[in-house]
């Protein structure tokens, strides 16, 4: 069923995993990543497959690389947007392995929703894959919490493992959520039929070299058994599972199980039996785990710091390119962004327009009416730039009371656009109400413009929109004056 999600020798690891077979699986897992740990082919979800690699390396012992894998795919994750089968199996495996490492936190969340986005996608075998991942760890909460939450986590547990086997197709998903259902049923007093599917899920995994499932299935025959008070049988059981899950290494199974196994022996009255089980449970939570637990905490903290320092890195790059009063672009931010715009427009045939335009009377206002009115007056004169400029148009506090539009017309409209818009701002300016941040005013702020037209470098347009500019004051202010060179010939030189 991961056929279509993950790469072959993903899955043939995780198989040679479930069957014991470590050395095979080590050599499947090291081809794997021969070409690089962190490399995915583009035809594959990314963080999908980098933190199915992340599990694979924790089963394997390959701490580190588990730690890296796991950081980078979720990293690679977009939470803000969840959508589609490869993001649900990512969630879903991400809180799985939390859950199993007692990294807890919102594991159960990760996977609830993991369902959801699965089941929103319509698609049954990543759904399947999502219902028995949260199954399976509801199942593990259920034995370790109160009698009260127990039966929560195991109804529900029941609820999902069942929905799972139903639209699973043969194979380990339908064995493992067979298992894991039988264990649920037995944990809500249904005993008959967690033996019965518990038997089916163990006679499957025998015979498909699945010790997982074997595992998992012997575990809830022990825990049936010992309900009925077949008490020498339950613990022969309960030994089988436990010998299962060391052999392919699942270390929150063992440390269950061992528990488990210890409990009986109690009961039985086998002090024996009941040390050496809980000798297997110390080794079970042996370094490894630790430095893992320890080391997953790092490296969610690495990925938090670095985030944040990304972030801070574009907002200050983001900020050095605009005006603090405005908003808008400063003229480093022209400088940075017009060359690929005039490039774009010259390419598709399009005139670009530079439109110059400067405040009327603005010495007045700050001398009149305060350096501050002349930062709102600045404000209000980016507001109306915004409002009658287009949406592709690259606006710019050029200097002081100078603003910048570089005008990108569609391809009718190009030859025009520049005085259109020009005489738009001009009109806008002039027509303004500045009299709620100016008061009584006997000279209102308005504006003159200079418009030149492309193909040509921004410094030849400025240069020529610079000249139509003085030629608009010299007219009298408050006015639109065109550079008059043709706009078809970058070279000529402004009038």
């Amino acid at each position: 069923m991961l056929v279509g999600y993950f790469p072959a020798q993903v899955r043939l690891a995780r198989s040679l995993l479930d069957a014991g077979r470590f050395a095979e699986a080590d050599a499947a897992f090291d081809e794997l990543i021969a070409v690089g740990a962190n490399r995915v082919d583009e035809q594959w979800d990314r963080a999908a497959v980098l933190v199915s690699r992340a599990h694979l390396a924790w089963r394997l012992g390959r701490i580190p690389l588990a730690l890296e894998l796991l950081a980078e795919g979720w990293t690679a994750l977009d939470t803000n947007h969840p959508s589609g089968p490869g993001t649900a199996h990512t969630l879903s495996i991400l809180g799985y392995l939390l859950e199993t490492i007692d990294q807890r936190g919102n594991a159960m969340d990760m996977m609830t929703l993991a369902v959801q986005i699965a089941r929103g996608s319509e698609d049954s075998a990543a759904l399947a894959h999502c219902l028995n991942r949260e199954g399976h760890s509801r199942v593990f909460r259920a034995v370790n919490c109160t009698p009260e939450r127990a039966a929560v986590h195991f109804a529900r547990a029941r609820d999902l493992c069942s929905e799972a086997r139903s639209i699973a197709r043969p194979g380990l998903v339908k064995r493992s959520a067979s298992a894991v259902l039988g264990r649920a049923l037995a944990g809500v007093g249904e005993l008959e039929a967690a033996e019965r599917i518990a038997q089916e899920a163990l006679e499957l995994g025998a015979a498909a070299d699945d010790w997982f499932s074997g595992s998992l299935a012997n575990w809830t025959l022990s825990t049936v058994r010992r309900e009925q008070n077949r008490l020498e049988e339950a613990r022969t059981l309960a030994s089988r599972a436990l010998e299962r899950a060391e052999q392919i290494r699942y270390t929150n199974l063992i440390r269950q199980f061992s528990l488990d196994l210890a409990s009986i022996c109690e009961e039985l009255g086998d002090p024996v039996g009941e040390a050496a089980a809980l000798q297997r449970t110390v080794s079970a939570s042996n370094t490894a785990i630790r430095v893992l637990q320890a080391g997953l905490g790092q490296a969610l903290e690495q990925r938090r710091v670095a985030v944040q320092a990304q972030r801070m890195a574009a907002a200050a790059q983001e900020a050095a390119l605009r005006d603090p009063l405005t908003g808008l672009a400063n003229r480093l931010g022209l400088e940075r962004r017009a060359p690929a715009l005039l490039d774009a427009t010259a390419a598709d045939g399009r005139v670009p327009w530079l439109v110059l335009l400067d405040v009327d009377w603005f010495k007045d206002v700050n001398d009149l009416a305060g350096h501050t009115a002349g930062d709102v007056v600045l404000q209000e004169v980016a507001h109306l730039l915004r409002r009658e400029c287009r949406a592709d148009d690259l606006i710019c506090r050029w200097a002081g009371d100078e603003f910048v539009v570089l005008v990108i017309g569609s391809s009718e409209e190009s030859r025009e656009a520049g005085p259109v818009v020009a005489e738009r701002i001009r009109a806008a300016v002039h027509n303004h109400d500045w009299r709620l941040v100016l008061g009584r005013i006997t000279k209102a702020p308005t504006v003159s413009i200079g418009v030149a037209a492309g193909p040509a470098s921004l410094d030849s347009l400025f240069a020529a929109a610079d000249i139509a500019l003085y030629r608009a004051k010299r007219a009298g202010r408050n006015r639109v004056e065109i550079d008059t060179r043709p706009a078809s010939d970058p070279s000529s030189t402004a009038s």
